[in-house]
């Protein structure tokens, strides 16, 4: 996939309208955002100013890795934004370690592989026990993850014909 380079927002190709990086002043990052540290999608965890050498540093974790990197910049600076989005899907079934998903129009995807660690679980034994469960997808720079999970509430809609 090409990306390029137009007015500090770089493009997928594919969807040119959704950037899927931009760059900020760093003086309006905060605790909570998302950053790009060492080219990986970031949450931001924390950030201090060095006051005797006029240097912000960010500590922020891998959303998709949870591995802590760090960065240092000036002031002055300007830092680079991930596009982070978040999507649920129905769960359909479990496949050789791959998550079976529909949108709510029922398009298929089944690209997502079963997250390792305590959320892989649950999705599986939810799923095992008959729960239908809504999985959470988080979406950045081409990467995609499960995050979550939750049991779907059936909505029952009486129609009556007149």
């Amino acid at each position: 996939m090409e990306n390029r380079k137009e007015n500090d927002h770089t493009f997928d190709e594919e969807n040119a309208v959704k950037p899927v990086t931009w760059s900020e002043k760093s003086s309006d990052l905060r605790k909570n955002a998302y950053i790009i540290i060492e080219g990986r999608p970031c949450k931001v965890v924390d950030i201090s100013v060095e006051e005797s050498r006029a240097m912000t540093q960010v500590k922020g974790v891998d959303i998709f890795t949870g591995r802590q990197l760090e960065m240092e910049f000036l002031p002055d600076h300007s830092v680079d934004i991930p596009a982070v989005r978040c999507f649920e899907y129905q769960l359909i079934n479990v496949d050789e370690g791959f998550l079976n998903l529909v949108t709510q129009d029922w398009v298929a995807k089944d690209d997502v592989k079963v997250p390792v660690g305590d959320i892989g679980n649950q999705i599986t034994s939810d799923f095992d026990a008959g729960k239908d469960v809504l999985v959470t997808v988080v979406s950045a720079m081409g990467e995609e993850a499960a995050v979550g999970c939750k049991e779907s509430q059936k909505v029952h809609k009486v129609s009556y014909l007149t």
